[in-house]
C-alpha cells in the first residue's frame, strides 16, 4: 500500500449546494445591514448536522466574514485620515470576489479556505 492519500469522497449535489449557500448568504449583506453576517449564521446553524462537509464550509463562511466586519470597522476608523475610504473599496472587492470563488468551490465538493482569515470558530 503506497502513503498516498485516499481522494475524499465527493458530497451529494445538495450538500454542495447548501455548502454553496452558506458562502452565497454573505451577499445578503449588500441589502440586509450584518446579512453578510447573519445569513451564513443561520444557513451554518439550521444545516451543519446535515453533512462534515456543510459544517466545515459554513464555519469558513461565517470566520471569514466576521473576519471582513473587522477590517471593515477598521477601516471605517481610517476614514478620519482618508485612507480609510480606499482601504474599504479594496476589502468590499476582495470579499465579494472571494464568497464568489467559495461559493464556485463548495459547489464543486471542494473544501475552500479563505486567505486572511482569522478563524475563530473552530
Amino acid at each position: 500500500m503506497s502513503d498516498e492519500q485516499l481522494p475524499l469522497p465527493v458530497p451529494s449535489r445538495e450538500v454542495r449546494q447548501w455548502a454553496m449557500f452558506c458562502h452565497l448568504s454573505a451577499l445578503l449583506g449588500i441589502w440586509v445591514p450584518f446579512g453578510s453576517l447573519i445569513g451564513p449564521l443561520i444557513l451554518w446553524q439550521l444545516k451543519r448536522e446535515m453533512d462534515p462537509f456543510i459544517d466545515d464550509q459554513g464555519k469558513e463562511a461565517l470566520n471569514f466574514q466576521i473576519s471582513v466586519a473587522i477590517a471593515s470597522a477598521i477601516c471605517l476608523l481610517l476614514m478620519v485620515v482618508v485612507i480609510g475610504f480606499f482601504l474599504f473599496g479594496l476589502v468590499a472587492i476582495g470579499a465579494l470576489v472571494l464568497t464568489i470563488i467559495a461559493g464556485v468551490k463548495a459547489n464543486e465538493g471542494q473544501l475552500y479556505r479563505y486567505p486572511f482569515t482569522w478563524r475563530l470558530i473552530k
